[in-house]
């Protein structure tokens, strides 16, 4: 089971995608899709992958986990305490709605004061709901843009965390396509 379990982790980092129930036999050197079928399901009952809600396959966990050490102080030093405190992936810990999150690269610098530099990718999510203070991804006047949301009584207009630029007021449309969840930033 741990061979199955190794090669399904290596596929899927190779491409990124569990493999199909043909691809399965191919990589496990069964005969049948029947055999493909059973392994499946004692992988299913291990908690080691499962299936949404049309019965396609899905890694859980384990596939791309690092483990979660602890805390580590930011203000003054503290003694470090070396614990394993659980084992989290970056999708379980950033993404709510899998169907509605999708990465964007952040070119600009309007955004700099608040913690966003070019080159950054932004993880953001589609929504209908919207609130003043979001960091949103907005079509405004037929332009894209990552801005604050702002709302000021019936107006409402899009901030840069940039003294360097003005407020954006729209003067045809907005239409907020998403709001932003995480920035990730590699060094």
């Amino acid at each position: 089971m741990d061979s199955a379990k190794n090669k399904l982790v290596a596929f899927y980092r190779r491409q990124r995608r569990m493999p199909s129930y043909r691809e399965m036999m191919t990589l496990f050197g069964y005969r049948s899709k029947n055999a493909v079928h059973k392994l499946v399901g004692r992988l299913i009952e291990d908690g080691f992958i499962k299936k949404d809600e049309q019965g396609k396959l899905l890694p859980r966990r384990f596939f791309g986990s690092v483990h979660l050490l602890g805390e580590v102080q930011a203000g003054f030093p503290s003694p470090a305490e070396e614990e394993l405190a659980d084992a989290i992936t970056l999708d379980d810990y950033l993404i709510k709605n899998r169907e509605a999150t999708f990465m964007l690269k952040v070119s600009g610098d309007s955004m700099i004061d608040a913690g966003i530099q070019p080159g950054d990718m932004v993880l953001v999510e589609r929504t209908n709901t919207v609130k003043p203070g979001d960091i949103v991804v907005a079509e405004v006047d037929n332009e894209w843009t990552l801005k604050f949301y702002r709302k000021q009584g019936n107006k409402v207009y899009l901030e840069a965390a940039n003294k360097k630029y003005p407020p954006i007021y729209p003067h045809e449309a907005l239409t907020i396509a998403a709001v932003v969840k995480a920035v990730i930033r590699k060094y």
